[in-house]
């Protein structure tokens, strides 16, 4: 049974690396000369990085590959890996639309395709076959000028049926020069409303107070908890979740062991802040979501009470899940009710 909920996944991080390479292998893409081995391949894409905007080059690598024609392959392959290998039922894809447009177009008609993106990407995740529930978050981004960034809070809020919320994302060193403007958009986007996450407090570059108030959860968040503790009062009060990504922080340099996650999770359980653990690139870190629970717990960073708390938190935070409690929370009603009904066992009986 599907027990777990995804919400912070990005679809240029999605794609596991033995797919993307036999797609550069079939399209005879220079990168596949480049890298001729699966191996070597898979070595360049999931080593670490000494910060996290060159982390985030690995996005420019992938995301011209994702247009409009392969969106299709892209989305249903991530889709199929997610349901099958690692029990999700809810997911939240987020991804910036601008860059999946046709680079050859000018800016208006760019920010125009962005509709045609966004409803591809919607479609391709729904399968049949692979049953979970898909929504997107629509990420604004710090390269990205104002205009374009607004135009996707009014793309998000016309699209319901495929988009959950919005996201601020990019090198967080391009935050600070442009506080108000994301101040605004936030704002706007509730007025819209759009549930709204951000990428803060993952670096030390990353932590702008001023933002807080304006997220409905925050992506990662853990300098909160590591730097800032006095904050974490407040971002209880706010109900706000923290998206923890355990294995990113080891690729980009943030974190040297997940040791340190140890003082965010006990810090943040006396604050009564809630944390969903999140993969933030499962394609990219070959590493499923099951695994970061499982490295959590098999490292003692976490027990298996804060396991299932986790668990249900991502559910509970969910900016579209449809029911009030978590499947685990389903299935455990189930049992009960039927062991209500059928009653002692032979052996018990006897």
């Amino acid at each position: 049974m599907s027990l777990y909920a995804e919400l912070h996944r990005h679809l240029g991080g999605a794609v596991v690396p033995r797919i993307f390479w036999r797609y550069l292998k079939r399209t005879g893409h220079p990168l596949a000369a480049e890298y001729p081995t699966y191996e070597s391949f898979e070595d360049f894409v999931t080593r670490p990085r000494a910060s996290l905007a060159e982390y985030l080059e690995l996005h420019a690598l992938v995301e011209p590959f994702q247009t409009l024609e392969t969106l299709p392959y892209f989305v249903s392959k991530l889709v199929r890996g997610a349901y099958v290998f690692e029990g999700i039922c809810y997911l939240e894809l987020r991804h910036t639309p601008f860059y999946r447009t046709d680079p050859v177009l000018m800016p208006q008609d760019r920010i125009a395709q962005m509709r045609e993106v966004v409803a591809v990407v919607g479609e391709a995740g729904r399968d049949p076959h692979y049953p979970l529930l898909m929504r997107q978050i629509l990420c604004m981004h710090s390269r990205l000028p104002y205009e374009v960034n607004r135009a996707m809070l009014h793309l998000g809020a016309s699209l319901p049926e495929y988009v959950c919320g919005v996201d601020l994302a990019g090198p967080d060193i391009f935050y600070a020069e442009r506080l108000d403007e994301w101040v605004a958009l936030f704002a706007e986007a509730h007025a819209l409303g759009l549930p709204t996450t951000g990428h803060l407090y993952e670096t030390p570059d990353g932590c702008h107070p001023a933002l807080l108030p304006h997220l409905s959860r925050i992506g990662h968040g853990i300098q909160i908890a590591l730097r800032f503790p006095e904050l974490l009062p407040g971002v209880a009060a706010r109900g706000q979740c923290l998206e923890v990504c355990p294995t990113t922080y080891l690729k980009t340099g943030t974190l040297q062991d997940l040791t340190a996650l140890r003082t965010v999770f006990e810090r943040c359980a006396a604050a009564g802040v809630d944390i969903a653990l999140c993969t933030d690139n499962a394609g990219l870190h070959n590493v499923r979501l099951p695994w970061e629970y499982e490295n959590l717990l098999t490292q003692d960073v976490i027990d298996f009470d804060q396991l299932t708390a986790c668990q249900d938190a991502a559910f509970r935070h969910a900016f579209a899940w449809p029911h009030p409690h978590p499947p685990r929370v389903l299935l455990d009603a189930l049992i009960s009710d039927t062991a209500r009904h059928t009653g002692p066992s032979k052996g018990e009986s006897e």
